[in-house]
């Protein structure tokens, strides 16, 4: 039996495909867990990882990594999920529910059975309805069923406004929110660098704000990951990052406001669905869904996001 220390040191894996083992490979590296499980569906791949990630160790801190089943995941305070099948090239990420709702509905009742008391973090996409089908499946509290959401694209959104102003990505407070998808909302009337919001620390660069051009520079983050599809045939390191910094946030208990998915429960109208809004994030999984002063074109966008979401759902169930 696990002791409640060693669950809170502990966590799975399941999917070892680009985006689990870039996720595992920097969860070793900031030496954070004291137990890695990697679990797929093709043994050998996870006992492969499972080695290369090994002879690594004398590098790192100590850290106990094994390949396993799901039995083996009794004791982890979080399990991270990233099996499926990956975007394809030309492939919208909502084209992928079909193939993946199937592999989560398979994946889901074993995780819970052998790990009852631990937090899912969903990786797969489309991943704010995989979120949501892996919380009716799981009949877990929608505090302990995290969707990656838009992590990667808020992200994206403060690497290129630091680019353009020319200032340190850390010093770009901004959020992507919605569907991590092409629904999503950047929300400008918030962005901000250093406390000071874009229309006033424009001038202080020489720059005069444009939101045609602040437009133009959205649109490459939300076609980011078709762009890097394109050309490499997956996006995987930014989003094993992004992921780390949730599961750093639940086994530290950092209480990190993070821009991921859970289940809406009547915020700017919408409900019973999954979409992505800062949040509190600590041991106990999500704490607090904050509630943002969005203006009223941003909060119809939201709306408008989680209608599209709730339309495709639909499809999925007639």
């Amino acid at each position: 039996m696990a002791t409640e220390n060693n669950r809170s040191q502990k966590v799975g894996l399941i999917g070892t495909g680009f985006v689990g083992s870039s996720f595992a490979y920097s969860l070793m590296q900031r030496g954070i867990a004291s137990e890695l499980v990697l679990i797929d569906a093709n043994a050998d791949k996870a006992v492969g990882e499972t080695m290369d990630l090994n002879h690594g160790l004398s590098f790192t801190k100590p850290m106990k990594i094994t390949a396993g089943n799901y039995s083996d995941l009794a004791g982890s305070k979080v399990v991270v999920i990233s099996a499926g099948t990956s975007q394809r090239p030309g492939e919208t990420r909502l084209d992928l529910l079909a193939r993946n709702a199937a592999i989560f509905r398979s994946i889901i009742p074993q995780v819970v059975r052998h790990n009852p008391g631990g937090i899912i973090l969903i990786a797969t996409n489309p991943v704010d309805i995989l979120t949501y089908i892996s919380l009716k499946e799981s009949s877990l509290p929608p505090s302990k069923v995290i969707g990656s959401g838009t992590i990667l694209d808020t992200a994206r959104f403060r690497f290129l406004l630091g680019q353009y102003y020319e200032v340190d990505t850390r010093s770009v407070h901004s959020y992507i929110v919605g569907e991590h998808g092409d629904s999503e909302i950047p929300l400008w009337s918030m962005a901000n660098i250093g406390g000071v919001r874009l229309q006033e620390f424009a001038p202080l660069k020489n720059k005069q704000y444009d939101q045609e051009e602040m437009n133009r520079l959205f649109i490459s983050v939300r076609d980011a990951a078709y762009e890097i599809i394109k050309r490499k045939g997956a996006s995987y390191y930014a989003i094993g990052l992004g992921l780390l910094s949730i599961v750093e946030s639940i086994l530290g208990n950092y209480r990190s406001v993070l821009s991921i998915s859970t289940l809406m429960t009547g915020q700017y109208g919408v409900r019973d669905i999954c979409l992505s809004l800062p949040s509190v994030v600590g041991e106990n999984g999500i704490e607090e869904i904050l509630t943002l002063p969005m203006n009223a074109e941003e909060q119809e966008g939201f709306r408008v996001s989680a209608n599209k979401l709730k339309a495709t759902l639909h499809n999925l169930h007639s």
